[in-house]
């Protein structure tokens, strides 16, 4: 991301609606993993900290960022507990090779659609996957809800639920869950990158907190899909949600084909 983008999230991530309702959501799904505990836990992408509070309750994290200014900030946060939290300034997935340790859980939100080669980075990091760990991952759907907003992150693609589940089949990791999410507000998204698209004008909803009432009331409806996708999976999104793991080691081995006897 660009270096305005990185602060621009650091003076938000606490407050704004998307970045407290999404946090909130993470959290069920992570809970519903049941990992073991004091899981190790490997965060591709940590950016400036926002998930690292939220990923040390449930072990001790490796966070790796390619920005020295944005582990600066997300060392500086309330929230960074040296002791359960580990910060190295890594590419992925050019780095990954230095890395000897295996995770129980693997963590990319809103990370893979920044990388070039996305396939070799899911194969690399399942390499990295202790026997029944799990990947987690999170990212921004849909090519035609390509906008500003995704030029100014750096965003490589976005991704159809279709891509995704391929990308990972192809890395060799087994998709368990896939879900679109921020739904409810879907349509107000689209309507916001329609005006975008008119207007040429990028929207600075994202870099911004919202007015308390608003910003209230955005949390909450986004919040409550944490409830809906504990009951179901939801078949549209502004994102993507997938849980993966790696594909088991013993196959069945296949029926031999029956022969038959010319007549």
């Amino acid at each position: 991301m660009s270096p305005s983008a990185y602060s621009e999230m650091a003076q938000v991530q606490d407050r704004h609606w998307w970045f407290v309702a999404r946090r909130k959501i993470l959290h069920s799904e992570l809970v519903r993993l049941n990992l073991p505990a004091d899981a190790s836990i490997l965060e591709v992408g940590s950016g400036t900290g926002a998930n690292l509070g939220l990923l040390s309750e449930f072990g001790h994290v490796t966070a790796l960022e390619m920005s020295a200014n944005a582990i600066a900030l997300s060392r500086v946060r309330s929230d960074f507990d040296a002791s359960r939290i580990v910060t190295q300034q890594k590419r992925c997935p050019d780095d990954l090779d230095s890395l000897t340790q295996q995770f129980d859980l693997i963590c990319l939100f809103d990370v893979l659609e920044h990388i070039e080669d996305d396939e070799l980075s899911l194969s690399r990091l399942k390499t990295l996957l202790k026997p029944g760990g799990t990947l987690m991952l999170t990212v921004p759907a849909y090519s035609w809800m390509w906008g500003p907003h995704d030029i100014h992150l750096h965003h490589k693609r976005r991704y159809s639920k279709t891509r995704l589940l391929a990308d990972c089949a192809r890395a060799g990791l087994s998709v368990q869950r896939a879900s679109y999410f921020n739904t409810l507000l879907f349509p107000l998204a689209v309507v916001a990158r329609l005006f975008e698209r008119m207007t040429g004008k990028q929207s600075n909803a994202a870099s911004r907190v919202p007015q308390r009432l608003v910003n209230a009331f955005l949390t909450s409806v986004f919040s409550f899909e944490g409830i809906l996708l504990s009951r179901m999976t939801l078949p549209f999104g502004l994102s993507l949600l997938a849980t993966t793991q790696t594909q088991p080691l013993n196959r069945p081995a296949p029926h031999p084909a029956r022969e038959t006897t010319p007549l």
